[in-house]
């Protein structure tokens, strides 16, 4: 899958909480098996060619197939830890079900400290996804806005502390 990343000026992250609304939904035109994937990358480096990343598969959270359902958000670190990598090595660890409307305004925050971050969605008190060991380890980065290109996505009121 090919992805956008939409770089965030001046942003220098090492660890903290990233948060924004967004809707994501596959383009008209999409192959039939899009989902709409649609995040945040962070510790950005080397002009996009490295990062972290959590990202929500919109259409899976609401799909009458349980597997599916279960790979409705997920972590990927790239390029060396792809979601295809990851899922055949720990199955069920970078990726979980989390309940999403394809159609409605999502709410995520990402918290990162260290090695470890956790997503979470819809102001959940607990989160959906949880990774204790972030691929680049403790590093510092970018700040960006991730799509995959078949998908058709919005952002709004990003924040970063």
């Amino acid at each position: 899958m090919a992805r956008v990343l939409a770089i965030v000026n001046a942003s220098d992250f090492e660890d903290g909480t990233i948060e924004a609304e967004i809707v994501g939904f596959p383009r008209q035109g999409a192959k039939p098996g899009s989902r709409g994937f649609i995040g945040v990358a962070f510790r950005v480096q080397d002009h996009g060619s490295r990062y972290e990343a959590f990202y929500l598969r919109m259409t899976n959270g609401r799909a009458d197939d349980q597997l599916r359902r279960n790979h409705s958000a997920q972590y990927v670190s790239q390029p060396e830890f792809p979601w295809n990598r990851l899922r055949h090595e720990s199955p069920g660890v970078y990726e979980s079900y989390v309940d999403i409307d394809p159609e409605a305004w999502t709410k995520i925050k990402v918290v990162v400290s260290g090695s470890k971050a956790q997503l979470y969605v819809n102001g959940a008190d607990r989160p959906c996804l949880i990774v204790n060991d972030l691929k680049l380890g403790a590093s510092r980065g970018q700040i960006a806005l991730w799509s995959g290109s078949d998908t058709e996505a919005y952002f709004s009121n990003l924040t970063i502390r």
